[in-house]
């Protein structure tokens, strides 16, 4: 969602400003701004793209060493040049970036109403600047009087704020919304995600809910709302510049398909115990006496990490016979789940800030429930609000619509289960035999990689049709909705992911010759129901594309198009039946024109609820 950069240090603020909001273009926005401060006040924003901005103020001259700069997704208030941020008060001398939902806006912005102030956006955002100028009146200090508008806000926020008349310091507030300091050596970089601050510093440090930074040149201090000192460990992170650039590919989307086999790789390395049939995890060590007294576990998520979670549920009730609910994040506080201290919960974020999953654990953790978060992000919230944690290791996601990230959650679920399956009832022939097709995943995916342009071909074919179901039986299922929603946000096409046993049940009704049906046919437990559903579908009219594992001669009779994917065990074949899909959705949105890093409404990371 909404991109913030802050920096100060010994260099001219705006390139390194503008720099950090182009890597959190991938985020989703609508507008930007930026303020930098020096021997005047240097303000810009726009509705539109970071190109627009930076056009703007390439005709100006944004000198200064200190400044903040924002990406926007519109929350309240229409995407236009007014209601984009920085905001400021009546005055210009507090400038403002904000993240998240001020859920008391109304009633702080009819207080200061009363008072005098005259607004000038549609946000909730903007009370905030006028918030601090009305503090400051009462104490004559920028600390004292951000400190004093931060006490009075409730909801959501990651805050970064500057005064022009002191040009030594940024503040920073966070609450439920990311933000973090990148350390320099005499300079400093605020940003919402890490992507902005990749190249300058390896050096992180995360701010905690309701904690407040004095951001200087050459000294950072942070205390909490009580205005107690708090000490925090700098986290030094091991991501490559190039990891977020798109090197040769034309698309990050592409380039995090083709990652896969390292992603992967990076999964697994050195998380298997082949001697033992089994998988570690770090992670787990200090939680391992609590696990064995785990009878039910509760996974909550969202999107893709949420069909992730409905693919681990089959598993681990399968091969780990431990009794496994799926929550969407968002629905499970509206509900009253069924916890108690025999439950693991499982959060699955590749962000670890997305807002409704993080509320469902803070949930969860006032009941005293064990938690366990899988996350991509070091550092990220989920992984140090969760009991334990265990990361993908995947690297850094640019593209709106997660592939690698999604390959790597089902890898570390595999993992997983057998970690619980080991324990159960799984013997060691078993966990050895399973090992062994963990490890030759990646050279598989690999000889999918190598047909894509046969899936290019199919998409092609297909892409002028508005409309398709994908179907998929037991571990495929949940493939059949992650092919569907990755269709739905990068092509705008509409499509549904069914269980395939229920597209007699209604859905069947829209299929004729301009309703294509996605299917996927592996060879397994449901391959003999899944070729009667084919079969039902062309009865009909319907055109069907498979997916199917290679050597199978039935299916090439009775499909009108077949991508074929290499044997696997049953269990692993969905992490090789997405990668198909992937590239269909990419090679669909490519011949629609469509940005597909960047596909429209949508955001990288939902930080609110």
């Amino acid at each position: 969602m909404c991109g913030i950069v802050g920096y100060i240090g010994k260099e001219e603020a705006l390139p390194v400003l503008l720099d950090g909001l182009k890597r959190l273009e991938y985020r989703g926005y609508d507008s930007s701004g930026v303020v930098v401060l020096g021997e005047k006040v240097n303000f810009e924003k726009t509705a539109g793209r970071v190109s627009a901005l930076e056009k703007k103020v390439s005709k100006n001259n944004f000198f200064g060493n200190i400044g903040i700069a924002h990406t926007r997704w519109a929350t309240h208030g229409k995407p236009t040049k007014t209601n984009a941020h920085p905001h400021t008060g009546c005055k210009k001398e507090f400038f403002i970036v904000h993240n998240g939902i001020i859920e008391n806006y109304k009633e702080l912005k009819k207080e200061l109403e009363e008072k005098g102030h005259k607004f000038s956006s549609q946000t909730d955002s903007e009370v905030f600047a006028h918030l601090i100028e009305e503090e400051f009146k009462d104490y004559h200090n920028f600390e004292a009087a951000f400190k004093g508008a931060v006490s009075k806000i409730k909801g959501a926020f990651g805050i970064v704020a500057v005064h022009k008349s002191d040009l030594e310091k940024i503040l920073i507030a966070k609450k439920s919304s990311p933000i973090l300091i990148g350390v320099g050596d005499g300079e400093h970089i605020i940003a919402s995600d890490i992507a902005a601050i990749l190249g300058r510093t390896k050096e992180i440090i995360y701010l905690g809910d309701n904690e407040i930074a004095v951001c200087e040149k050459n000294n950072i201090r942070i205390s909490n709302l009580k205005n107690e000192a708090v000490g925090k460990k700098v986290h030094k992170v091991d991501i490559s510049l190039e990891e977020a650039e798109k090197g040769h590919f034309e698309t990050f989307m592409k380039k995090e398909i083709f990652e896969a086999p390292e992603v992967i790789k990076n999964a697994v390395r050195g998380r298997l115990i082949e001697s033992e049939g089994t998988s570690k995890f770090g992670g787990l060590d200090d939680i391992s006496e609590r696990l064995k007294d785990i009878k039910k576990i509760m996974i909550v998520a969202c999107g893709t990490s949420y069909y992730a979670g409905l693919l681990a549920k089959y598993w681990l009730e399968d091969f780990a016979q431990i009794p496994t609910t799926v929550e969407i994040a968002s629905e499970f506080k509206d509900r009253k789940a069924s916890i108690d201290k025999s439950t693991l919960l499982i959060a699955i974020s590749q962000s670890g800030e997305t807002a409704d999953t993080i509320g469902a654990l803070k949930e969860v953790k006032a009941k005293k429930i064990l938690t366990l978060g899988i996350v991509n992000v070091v550092g990220s919230t989920i992984s140090r609000e969760t009991d334990a944690g265990i990361y993908n290791r995947a690297g850094p996601e640019i593209s709106v619509a997660s592939t690698k990230a999604f390959i790597s959650q089902a890898t570390v679920l595999a993992l997983l289960t057998l970690f619980f399956a080991r324990q159960k009832t799984m013997s060691l022939s078993e966990g050895k035999e399973l090992i062994l097709e963990i490890k030759n995943l990646h050279g598989k995916i690999g000889q999918i990689l190598s047909n894509q342009k046969n899936i290019e071909n199919i998409a092609k074919k297909y892409f002028k049709y508005k409309n398709f179901i994908y179907l998929g039986k037991k571990y495929n299922f949940p493939i059949a909705l992650e092919g569907a929603l990755k269709l739905k946000e990068i092509s705008y096409i509409h499509a549904e992911g069914y269980a395939g046993g229920e597209l007699k049940h209604g859905p069947i009704a829209l299929v004729d010759k301009d309703f294509p049906v996605f299917c996927i046919a592996t060879k397994g437990s449901s391959y003999n129901k899944m070729l009667a559903t084919i079969e039902e579908v062309k009865a009909r009219g319907g055109k069907v594309i498979c997916i199917a594992t290679s050597g199978d001669k039935k299916i090439s009779k009775i499909a009108d198009d077949v991508v074929f994917i290499p044997k696997s065990s049953e269990m692993l074949s969905p992490i090789l039946s997405v990668i198909p899909m992937q590239f269909f959705a990419y090679f669909v949105a490519r011949y629609l024109k469509k940005d597909i890093d960047k596909p429209r409404n949508l955001a990288k990371s939902v930080t609110v609820e």
